[in-house]
């Protein structure tokens, strides 16, 4: 099952005018409210906004992520000169992806192009 588009969607609007707009003015109309007493609702109504903002940059930064990949593989694939068997590693258990970029890296050191630093 994919991403939920109205989760992309909420996020989408959210992160741009007027979905920002609307944050801002929940997040003033909280602060307005604390001299009339109304703390706890403050306090409520910012730590959900608080919620809602870092969802939607945990979704943007997925979204991003998601498309950073999709491009390097295709780079990866259009280059007849490279292994492609690093295209999805995205996708494997963090223990073999350790292991993948352990073996790249000292397989890039072989090369005689290698940056030193000494």
């Amino acid at each position: 099952m994919g991403p939920d588009p109205h989760l992309f969607r909420a996020a989408d609007f959210l992160s741009r005018p007027p979905g920002f707009y609307l944050i801002l003015a929940l997040m003033i109309g909280c602060t307005l409210l604390i001299p009339l007493g109304l703390t706890d609702v403050v306090t409520f109504g910012l730590s959900v906004v608080a919620i809602v903002i870092t969802g939607v940059v945990l979704v943007q930064g997925y979204r991003d992520t998601a498309a950073i990949h999709a491009k390097l593989d295709e780079i990866i694939v259009a280059l007849k000169e490279t292994r492609n068997d690093v295209v999805g590693l995205e996708h494997e258990d963090p223990k073999h992806i350790r292991e993948t970029v352990r073996r790249l890296e000292r397989e890039a050191h072989k090369m005689p192009h290698w940056p030193r630093t000494d």
